[in-house]
């Protein structure tokens, strides 16, 4: 993995990439940018299979994203963190909090940001929205070609992302990230419906939540106006 980091003693950010996304995007980059201005630290990788680091997206899965999310997390976090996800992001930072909290030594989660969580979107908004000749594609050969909004090139949805997808579902039970969590969820996203969000939140058992409608934000929520509200919500922390 090639993770990318810059440290201060003070709350530093912690930022999980959403799928086929790497460390490069303009809103880690204000992240980024933000950090330093302010004496903190940030840090930042790319999941295998993504932009800079080694490995083959197509062998990807949830559990090796979020194992990888791990490593990181308990070998470089120093100090109280704010995570910052999106997209898929979100999903793997709750999972990750998950795993953390029983561990001993590692760096607090102080409070999280999450950028149009896709939670469960393997199976929420893939596999339960493809139609049986995409789903029967799947089980034949093993993948299907997914084209991209956001490249000319399609991408390929395995059988083995959907199944392994389902060993992390996270929607059928109560949600205790044991932060404050701030959602920011564009209405007009394609890729992830805000009432996807609501449902999110409607998961969250015992820790603060708040969710921000954008009602003409759009999946990457990446406009200026996107970004001071992500640096807002992030400055809460």
């Amino acid at each position: 993995m090639r993770v990318r980091e810059s440290k201060s003693p003070s709350p530093s950010l912690f930022w999980l990439g959403g799928f086929k996304s790497d460390m490069k995007g303009t809103k880690v980059a204000a992240l980024d940018n933000w950090a330093q201005s302010q004496g903190r630290g940030c840090l930042r990788f790319d999941y295998s299979g993504h932009g800079e680091s080694s490995g083959d997206f197509k062998d990807g899965t949830i559990g090796q994203w979020l194992e990888e999310s791990v490593e990181v997390y308990t070998k470089f976090a120093q100090g109280p963190q704010v995570i910052i996800g999106s997209s898929m992001g979100g999903w793997l930072s709750l999972l990750l909090a998950r795993a953390l909290r029983d561990r001993k030594g590692v760096a607090p989660i102080s409070g999280m940001v999450l950028i149009a969580p896709a939670v469960d979107f393997t199976e929420e908004l893939m596999w339960k929205q493809f139609p049986d000749a995409i789903k029967r594609e799947i089980e034949d050969k093993g993948a299907w070609m997914r084209p991209s909004e956001y490249s000319d090139a399609p991408y390929p949805i395995t059988k083995r992302l959907i199944e392994d997808g389902r060993k992390h579902l996270m929607l059928g039970g109560l949600i205790e990230p044991g932060c404050p969590v701030h959602i920011l969820q564009g209405v007009q996203d394609p890729d992830v419906p805000w009432r996807h969000a609501q449902e999110l939140v409607s998961r969250f058992a015992r820790d603060d939540v708040v969710l921000t409608l954008i009602k003409d934000g759009d999946h990457r929520l990446s406009r200026p106006e996107d970004i001071e509200r992500m640096l807002a919500a992030v400055m809460e922390f």
